[in-house]
């Protein structure tokens, strides 16, 4: 009970000593002191099922007790957590491990490079490399894409709020609509064919073409297998680099390690972060054809890249979820779920929603943002953390852990739902 009363004291502390920039803890106003798996617990004693994975970062759930094991095990053996990138057994067990694994079983061939922790700087250095190797400027990004808050990043970025935030003009992108931007009967990637073949598009020969298979913050816009294939024989043609930015949609989210996997893709350089280290720790890195990396020594640095104990976990997590086909079958088992129930929903009021996904990263578009924002809202307050998207986050996005259990994802479905009515209800009655 002293602890119950304790939080508003704690919540007003927040309030006074962090930056106005904070916005996960207005969305979801509570203390959380612990979680494990999808279950999340607050310091008044309320239970919340997590569909927000730390945005993508927790695909295997909270303090996964199997990968915990192995990060105690490093930490007691006094080995080397911060190296910069210094040779250590762990990036060396961690690179080998990762490469007969991951890339031998799928035909893939890259070079490594870890970067700072972030998503964003190892789309910077996707970025700087793809114009270093071309010695062109331009990058080719789409609508509604996302890709991080650095200036580079930034600028290949569709969100204007975003953008404007950035307090300069952001140059160096040009963007092409995605795949169904401009309508199910509209071949958007023949259209990016015919402008950087045309001498006088006013486009600029690219650097690279950078995308996104599932648009995440964009909205849960999923691309085509073909439009995908497309895209990348238009990189090819066109003598730019091909960049997949699987930074939300990499590490079996979308039912396989990459999300790029169905499509049968090669890009020229894959972007990771988020959950690869599978423990919620700071890692991520580009991998690089080999004919493609011509970094210098020291030409993209970082004082905290290839973090040893994310290493260890990211090892850990791949060891135990994909040996085989097994996890990811599942993931695409429960996938399937989490679509016919959502579709369902979807059907009881008229289809006037829609449902869009790959895996287990669902968006419910709700067009109309207050109903998405007083969606999440009450679900919040029934025990559920889900959060919103798109352009003017009317989407409602799901990205449950992979790891749930049957029970607990359908619980957090039944939660939005009422959620999802009441809001509707409120809303049409006001």
């Amino acid at each position: 009970m002293a602890r119950a009363m304790n939080t508003p004291r704690k919540m007003q502390a927040l309030d006074a000593l962090e930056s106005n920039v904070r916005s996960y803890s207005r969305s979801f106003p509570a203390i959380f002191s612990r979680a494990r798996g999808s279950i999340m617990l607050t310091e008044d004693g309320r239970n919340v099922v997590d569909f927000l994975s730390g945005a993508g970062t927790l695909n295997y759930g909270h303090n996964n007790h199997r990968i915990k094991a192995a990060i105690a095990d490093y930490l007691e053996s006094d080995a080397v957590v911060h190296g910069l990138d210094m040779a250590t057994p762990a990036k060396i067990d961690f690179m080998e491990l990762f490469n007969s694994v991951i890339l031998a079983k799928r035909n893939l061939e890259y070079r490594f490079q870890f970067t700072g922790p972030t998503g964003a700087n190892a789309i910077e250095a996707a970025i700087k490399l793809a114009r270093k190797v071309t010695g062109r400027q331009n990058i080719i990004s789409f609508t509604n894409g996302y890709h991080g808050m650095s200036l580079g990043a930034m600028a290949a970025s569709g969100n204007r709020a975003y953008r404007t935030a950035s307090g300069v003009a952001l140059s160096g992108a040009t963007f092409m609509p995605y795949d169904g931007y401009l309508g199910p009967d509209v071949d958007t990637a023949d259209y990016l064919q015919k402008v950087l073949a045309d001498e006088s598009s006013g486009i600029d020969c690219p650097a690279a073409i950078l995308v996104e298979t599932v648009q995440g913050e964009g909205g849960i816009n999923v691309a085509g297998r073909e439009w995908l294939q497309s895209v990348q024989a238009v990189a090819n043609s066109a003598g730019a680099l091909f960049i997949v930015d699987d930074v939300q949609m990499g590490c079996g989210r979308t039912g396989h390690f990459f999300s790029f996997e169905f499509a049968n893709l090669s890009p020229d350089l894959v972007v990771l972060s988020k959950s690869l280290s599978g423990y919620g720790l700071p890692l991520s890195m580009v991998l690089i054809k080999k004919e493609f990396d011509a970094w210098q020594p020291g030409e993209h640095t970082g004082t905290f890249r290839g973090n040893n104990l994310a290493l260890v976990s990211a090892m850990a997590a791949i060891d135990l979820y994909w040996r085989d086909e097994t996890f990811a079958q599942e993931v695409l088992r429960l996938g399937e779920f989490m679509r016919r129930r959502l579709e369902t929903v979807a059907v009881k009021h008229g289809n006037s929603f829609a449902v869009r996904g790959r895996g287990m990263a669902f968006g419910f578009d709700c067009q109309m943002p207050e109903i998405a924002a007083a969606t999440t809202r009450g679900a919040f307050e029934k025990g559920l953390m889900v959060e919103r998207c798109g352009p003017v986050d009317q989407v409602v996005k799901f990205l449950p852990a992979l790891t749930i259990d049957f029970e607990t994802l359908d619980h957090g479905l039944e939660i939005f739902e009422q959620a999802l009515n009441e809001a509707l209800k409120r809303i049409r009655s006001s």
